[in-house]
């Protein structure tokens, strides 16, 4: 239950990178990123990160992330059903994460609800057409970049929530996963 998970990430982000050296990594090139309630904890990982001064993130890579409580966004509407993952299964997530109507406000549970955004990694955001997350994972793209920070968004024609896993599938799959790599490897070699 919140804030326990985000709590947990944020933690786990902060020991890869205060041991980054001794498990043969670059301590000034760390990454996280994850996929839907992932995505979520990718972007609230990376606001903590920002409000407590510390670690230092390269990058952050939010796949159909979820941003907002509120479940409203038109995407919520017009997918609601019959493409895997569903608005009533959102609503249902969302009243077994939080403690209440309060925690959904809060932008380490709703980043989309971050007051101010600045100060935080580049990162990519990717989203899918026929996902109820869709909207949110946009609208919180738009406002990384209203607040400088460079975003790649990409959105891909025909797919469902849970899709980028689907590489064996999905050609589309896969091309999302090179594009997420690529740009990992980007932020990684980037000079520093």
């Amino acid at each position: 239950r919140f804030p326990a998970a985000a709590e947990d990430c944020y933690m786990a982000t902060c020991w890869v990178a205060e041991n980054a050296v001794s498990i043969g990594c670059d301590p000034t090139r760390v990454a996280i990123g994850g996929d839907s309630a992932g995505g979520n904890l990718t972007a609230v990982v990376a606001l903590m990160a920002r409000d407590r001064g510390a670690p230092s993130l390269a990058y952050q890579l939010m796949i159909y992330p979820v941003t907002d409580a509120a479940c409203d966004l038109p995407s919520h509407l017009e997918n609601a059903e019959g493409y895997l993952l569903t608005r009533a299964a959102m609503v249902w997530f969302w009243n077994h994460y939080v403690r209440g109507e309060g925690d959904k406000g809060n932008p380490y549970a709703s980043p989309l609800r971050a007051r101010r955004l600045d100060g935080l990694p580049p990162g990519m955001v990717i989203t899918a057409e026929f996902d109820p997350l869709r909207d949110e994972g946009e609208a919180y793209a738009k406002r990384l970049r209203e607040a400088g920070i460079p975003i790649d968004l990409r959105r891909y024609p025909g797919m469902i929530h849970g899709f980028f896993g689907m590489t064996a599938l999905m050609d589309q799959a896969r091309l999302a996963m090179d594009e997420a790599a690529a740009a990992l490897r980007g932020a990684f070699t980037a000079p520093r």
